[in-house]
């Protein structure tokens, strides 16, 4: 019997369709040499620190660096979990092949390869079915192309390295910097990823709180109805202003330089997971949480490509069936129509196979929508809206740039004319949140005439909160402000945390308790900030240096890069961090408010020590 495995039972039910296994039993289904079985998720999850030792149940300072040998896993304590497992396990006894079919990624890997080798009797072949989406035909596609397990040994250790990561330092640093600062019941929840985001976060609102702002002043004129500004044009001091406007008040406007440019934009990127997020948060304030669960369902219902991607391309091979896809796009035919009966255009900014690693682009994959609430019906409306406008002309416009003088006093201003929509069309008055059009008269140069100059005041405005929006664009380049969708694509090899997981991330660090949502704004609480202020450590808190583990972590799912070698360096870095740690004076941490959730790391531990965390007496 072919024995199919898959991360959630929704999933085991298309791929039971397809496969014909069409009888229901306790766990999973059977029919046409086929049985087809799930997880519930994750089944297995690494040892708790005081599983490996005593020792390790007691949070003290002088058991730390805690280094399993060998990390292990056990089955969850769960009832249900406990149950499926003990399914699985006999279908797997009796197998004479084993298909995994768990999500095709990193996670969905580990998954799968945990749950395999905790039944301990895999004896048999070991396949590996990989799609991008579950429609019928996909699946079709990919039984016809299965793979063997082994090809993608590199994705399963890349994932256990994480895992062993986040292990290491979330359980060490949590324990060090509780017994070394917390007290009072408070327990500092530290993690690999969720402590640099937290310092950014912290960084901001700190900025914001202690910003004083201080007044300028401007100065501009109005010559035929258009708003000139000076080119040197802003003062710090109103009289020098008010000097400036005096001197040009009864002097002409003359009209020196008239540019006229014409420029073609092309449409924005096919979506990523994070592209995605922020187009939610900025339009319809969708948390990047909401957004991933809101797509994951839409995957699930066979409508939208794999969700968890941090590529914005499609390989080549997908090109013959995107046709057959706008095709299916009913809803949208005013803006597919110009594309019927014609040969798509094949951009280099869609098409490009080398960067395109576990998956594809998210895109629609030609089901028709059905039965979708509000929340699936925007996220899909996107999807099906950037997949049309890639396949569409680029947008044609025309700069015109007017240089003037008053005096000795230089004058501009800009505008812009859309000669031809092309792929903003599909976007209509939105216009993809781009600047709306200036219609300029026409200026000659030599013109000249009356004018109506002004000084006003201004005030210098903090930065801006983060949104998830923001925020999420700033975890992709490691915390660096970058605008250029090209620039941040080459940045994301250093970028911080997984697209799957940033969404995680930001909640459990609200759930912590050290930032809040206002609104769409993500601020720093006082608990917050202390633990940030307590922690010095750039190995903890820094971008750079969590961007630099992201890299290395790819290196070795590409095979480029050891476990080991990356194991073995980041203990090293742990074994000075908690040296130096011991050894800085103490400080009172101010928060007295436990958090109402710890990390995986500290959940884990709590669940399995048996034992309350030391706290350091006053």
């Amino acid at each position: 019997m072919i024995v199919c495995i898959t991360e959630k039972p929704s999933v085991a039910m298309s791929i039971a369709k397809v496969l014909g296994a069409n009888q229901r039993h306790d766990g999973y289904m059977e029919g046409n040499g086929y049985q087809v079985t799930w997880a519930l998720g994750h089944l297995c999850e690494l040892y708790a620190p005081g599983d490996y030792t005593d020792e390790w149940k007691h949070w003290k300072m002088d058991t730390l660096p805690m280094v399993p040998q060998d990390f292990k896993i056990k089955l969850i304590d769960d009832k249900g979990v406990k149950a499926q497992f003990q399914v699985v396990k006999k279908l797997f006894s009796k197998a004479s092949t084993i298909i995994n079919c768990g999500d095709a990624g990193q996670e969905g890997e580990l998954i799968q390869r945990w749950i395999q080798q905790k039944t301990g009797v895999v004896r048999c072949p070991v396949q590996r079915l990989w799609v991008s989406s579950l429609t019928d035909e996909a699946l079709r596609e990919g039984f016809n192309h299965l793979r063997p397990q082994s090809d993608f040994d590199n994705l399963y250790l890349a994932g256990f390295t994480r895992a062993q990561a986040d292990w290491l330092l979330g359980m060490n640093a949590t324990r060090l910097y509780t017994i070394k600062y917390g007290g009072y019941g408070v327990i500092l929840s530290i993690g690999r990823v969720q402590t640099p985001t937290l310092a950014m976060i912290v960084e901001r609102t700190k900025a914001i709180k202690n910003f004083e702002p201080k007044p300028y002043w401007t100065l501009s004129t109005v010559y035929r109805g258009v708003n000139f500004t000076a080119v040197d044009g802003r003062f710090d001091i109103e009289q020098a202003a008010n000097d400036q406007l005096a001197r040009i008040s009864s002097q002409p406007f003359v009209i020196k330089d008239v540019q006229m440019k014409n420029g073609k934009e092309a449409s924005p990127q096919l979506y990523d997971l994070t592209a995605l997020q922020v187009d939610c948060n900025k339009r319809y304030g969708y948390s990047a949480d909401k957004t991933l669960k809101t797509l994951q369902r839409l995957y699930e219902k066979k409508l939208t490509t794999y969700p968890r991607v941090d590529t914005r391309f499609l390989s080549d091979d997908i090109y013959a069936k995107c046709p057959g896809i706008l095709t299916s796009l009913t809803g949208y035919s005013e803006f597919t129509r110009p594309l019927q009966g014609k040969p798509l255009t094949k951009s280099s900014r869609v098409f490009n196979t080398a960067k395109v690693t576990d998956h594809h682009a998210i895109i629609p994959t030609g089901q028709k929508p059905d039965a979708l609430n509000t929340d699936e019906q925007h996220v899909f409306d996107l999807i099906c809206r950037r997949f049309i406008a890639v396949f569409l002309p680029d947008c044609l416009f025309s700069t015109t740039t007017v240089l003037a003088s008053c005096g000795d006093i230089q004058f501009k201003t800009t505008g812009k004319v859309i000669i031809e929509q092309g792929w903003r069309r599909v976007y209509g008055n939105d216009n993809e949140g781009k600047d709306k059009e200036v219609v300029l008269p026409t200026f000659l140069v030599g013109d000249c005439g009356a004018h109506t100059p002004k000084v006003e005041q201004k005030t210098t405005t903090p930065p801006k909160p983060y949104t998830d929006a923001t925020l999420l664009q700033a975890m992709e380049t490691a915390g660096k402000t970058v605008e250029d969708e090209t620039l941040r694509e080459v940045m994301k090899e250093n970028g911080i945390g997984r697209p799957s997981s940033r969404a995680c991330i930001i909640e459990k660090l609200i759930k912590a308790g050290y930032i809040v949502r206002n609104g769409k704004n993500l601020e720093a609480t006082i608990e917050g900030i202390e633990v940030i202020d307590l922690i010095q450590e750039p190995l903890l808190k820094s971008c750079e240096t969590t961007g630099r583990w992201e890299k290395a972590l790819r290196d070795i799912e590409r095979g480029a890069y050891s476990m080991a070698m990356f194991i073995a360096d980041l203990v090293r870095q742990l074994r000075a961090l908690i040296t130096r740690v011991k050894s800085a004076p103490s400080a009172i941490l101010h928060a007295t408010k436990p958090p109402t959730y710890h990390s995986p790391s500290r959940k884990s531990a709590s669940r399995a020590s048996n034992s309350k965390p030391y706290r350091r007496k006053r």
